[in-house]
Parts: C-alpha cells; sequence; structure tokens
C-alpha cells in the first residue's frame, strides 16, 4: 500500500458535512432541549414516590438527537423508538436474571436486543444501551425486574416521543415521517417500481439510514434536475 493509498483511506474516516443549515441546527438543538426537559419534568412527578427508580435514563439523549435532528431517519421513527426501548428492557432484564456474569451477559443482551428488534422491526440503535444498563446498571436497577421496562423506559420513551411528535409538526417537519413528493415530474422511461429500489438495496449489501420512499424521491429530483439543466443548454 503506497502513501496515496494510506491517504485515501484515512480521509473515510472525516465524514462530509452533514447537509443542515444553520436554522436547521438551531430547530433541532432546541427541540432536543425541549424533548428532554419535558421528559425529565414529567417523569420527576411519575415517579417521585417510587424510591430508587431513576426518573430519565441516559439513552434518551441519543434518542432526542435522532428524533429532533434526522426525524426522517426510519431509525427515529415513534415505532423503533418506542418498541426498540421496550424490546431492549425486556431482553436485558431477562439476561441480566438468567446470566451472573457481567462480561458475558452484557454483550449477550446487546446482540438479542438487536435481533428482536429486527424481528419487530423496531431497531433504534440508542436501544443497545438500554439493554446494558439493564445489565449493568447495578443493584437498583436489578431489584425493579421488568418494572425497569415500565418505568423509566416506557415512560421516557413516550414523553420523548409525543415531545418530538409536536415540535416537529410545529416546526415544519413532518413526523411520523412522510417521504416529499418530487418537486418536477421526470420521463416515465426514467421511473423506478418499488421493486427495482428494493432490489438495488439488497444487491449494494448494506443497511442504508434511508427509506425506499425518500430514495425513490430523491433520484426523481436528481433526475428531474439534470434535465431542467440539459434542456437551459
Amino acid at each position: 500500500m503506497n502513501d496515496n493509498h494510506i491517504i485515501t483511506w484515512l480521509k473515510r474516516f472525516i465524514p462530509a458535512p452533514a447537509a443542515m443549515g444553520p436554522r436547521e441546527k438551531i430547530r433541532a438543538a432546541f427541540g432536543i432541549f425541549c424533548g428532554i426537559g419535558v421528559t425529565a419534568l414529567v417523569s420527576t412527578f411519575a415517579v417521585s414516590g417510587m424510591a430508587g427508580a431513576p426518573l430519565l435514563i441516559a439513552p434518551m439523549g441519543a434518542s432526542a438527537i435522532l428524533l429532533f435532528a434526522v426525524p426522517s431517519s426510519p431509525l427515529a421513527q415513534p415505532w423503533p423508538v418506542i418498541g426498540g426501548h421496550m424490546v431492549a428492557a425486556l431482553v436485558g432484564v431477562t439476561i441480566a436474571q438468567l446470566i451472573g456474569t457481567p462480561l458475558v451477559a452484557a454483550p449477550l443482551a446487546v446482540a438479542l436486543s438487536f435481533g428482536a428488534m429486527a424481528l419487530f422491526r423496531c431497531v433504534h440503535p440508542p436501544s443497545g444501551a438500554i439493554a446494558l444498563i439493564a445489565v449493568l446498571g447495578g443493584p437498583k436497577i436489578t431489584q425493579m425486574g421488568y418494572s425497569f421496562a415500565l418505568v423509566p423506559v416506557l415512560l421516557n420513551s413516550v414523553l420523548l416521543t409525543a415531545s418530538a411528535l409536536i415540535y416537529n409538526n410545529l416546526t415544519g417537519r413532518s413526523f411520523p415521517h412522510v417521504a416529499h413528493p418530487p418537486a418536477q415530474p421526470i420521463s416515465p422511461a426514467l421511473s423506478l417500481t418499488p421493486q427495482d429500489i428494493d432490489l438495488v438495496l439488497t444487491q449494494y449489501g448494506e443497511a442504508l439510514d434511508i427509506s425506499r420512499e425518500d430514495l425513490e424521491g430523491l433520484y426523481q429530483s436528481l433526475v428531474a434536475r439534470a434535465q431542467a439543466k440539459n434542456k437551459s443548454r
């Protein structure tokens, strides 16, 4: 491997800047502030009579960034957030009760949580941390047993998702996400069917964080833009 190949390889570690303008960054940041604030405030009152119960768990911070900064992501929709957290909590608590060795229980809980989330179509990356908390959270979490899945996990998840539902729609972002229609129609000869897109995605060989509908809309918009540029020449 020569120096040019090494430099090219190292450059892959530096991502391209996110296509997010200043206004969108401010919108997302304020949404995260509101979402976490509302979740913490309501959860505080909800768990006030439950000694030792955590009022807000750390994975909600990661979920908030997905919900408010990239609400179009398939991983940030209501079912993945709520369902993913619940599935991970239930799997994590079960593994913690069955396996007393943390070095075995921790990776197994996260791996099985992903498998269960994939099965129920609710993959949500921050949920992996929920499974870890259930296993490594200490005596208080262990004593809570399956109630951990209800409070704080389900409570936090519902409150945060509800906050995102209200805030995103009030600020002009569809949530649950609906793909944007293309700005201009394209030639029928260049249109793709859903089966075409599914086949290409399957052949790509890696999961992409974009829905089929969004991918189709982007394709049509790019083709329409290319056609408009060719006509203007």
